[in-house]
């Protein structure tokens, strides 16, 4: 099975390299010719634009978006369907908002081309740790790509699974991360407590270390907590700015919408917002938590 994937971000990038090590032929698309060379040179098939990638898959074909979210989805979509043809399998793997994806359904459903929408979680560390992945779409056709999820999962059974039809997926891993804002504002909150206390002179990575092992707070946010703390004990020139990427606001209206109280995930959100301006040391740590889990750009002081 030859997988045709646009977009070589880190992601990007990383699940090319996890599909090639298990054997899986892919072709590769981005705007960025460097970054094409760069996964050529381990061993994937390069293209030089849509068309030509869509040229080397054989049908039915799978072309795997992960690419940002919003408008250059769109306009990927927009430019695939007069090359693709019927039956042929478009995966978005990003973080689109679910809203977006139900109505892309039904632009790809006018020409015959199946949509799956995955929400992938992983970060930086899905090449060494495998994805996890929330599957929405016709279940047929997922069991179609099962090879492929079974590769990029931790596990062939754990890690992913099939949530539901064509939206599901994108919907799952925004709860998922409206869940990581509050997560990780407990962490800091608690870790700025800390911080605060002159009494006692802690060291925070030695608290860390000791909430790793055995506690009822461990966890992977945790034990990227600790690296950072370990990397830079006093958060110095990381600037008291968290940025969002939407999927926290998305949860947030959708909990509004329903109905549904969701006040931690709400009030994370909001904390979020406060950083922008207000120094706080707390916000400093939730900054290089992001960086540690998702190798998101920390924002410097100037």
């Amino acid at each position: 099975m030859k997988t045709g994937l646009v977009g070589l971000g880190k992601m990007g990038a990383n699940m090319t390299q996890r599909l090639m090590q298990n054997n899986h032929a892919v072709v590769v698309y981005d705007m960025n010719s460097d970054a094409v060379k760069q996964v050529v040179d381990k061993g994937a098939e390069g293209s030089e634009s849509l068309a030509d990638l869509v040229g080397k898959l054989e049908s039915p074909r799978i072309v795997w978006l992960m690419i940002p979210a919003g408008k250059p989805v769109d306009e990927t979509i927009q430019e695939l369907i007069p090359i693709l043809d019927e039956n042929d399998i478009v995966v978005d793997g990003g973080n689109s908002y679910y809203k977006d994806t139900l109505r892309r359904n039904e632009t790809l459903k006018e020409a015959n081309i199946h949509y799956v929408d995955v929400g992938t979680s992983g970060g930086v560390w899905g090449l060494k740790e495998g994805y996890s992945m929330m599957v929405g779409g016709e279940k047929e056709i997922v069991e179609h790509l099962t090879p492929l999820l079974e590769t990029l999962a931790p596990g062939k059974d754990k890690g992913w699974g099939y949530v539901g039809p064509t939206g599901a997926g994108h919907f799952v891993k925004m709860v998922h991360n409206g869940i990581e804002y509050g997560m990780m504002e407990a962490y800091a909150e608690g870790f700025n407590i800390l911080n605060d206390t002159e009494e006692f002179d802690l060291d925070l990575h030695d608290v860390a270390e000791i909430w790793r092992f055995g506690s009822v707070i461990r966890s992977w946010l945790l034990d990227l907590t600790s690296s950072a703390l370990e990397e830079n004990p006093l958060m110095k020139d990381i600037a008291p700015y968290v940025a969002d990427s939407g999927e926290g606001r998305w949860t947030a209206q959708a909990a509004i919408e329903q109905g549904t109280p969701a006040p931690v995930i709400t009030q994370a959100l909001y904390e979020r917002f406060s950083s922008r301006g207000n120094s706080s040391f707390a916000k400093q740590i939730l900054n290089a938590m992001r960086n540690q889990f998702g190798g998101h750009a920390i924002k410097h002081e100037e």
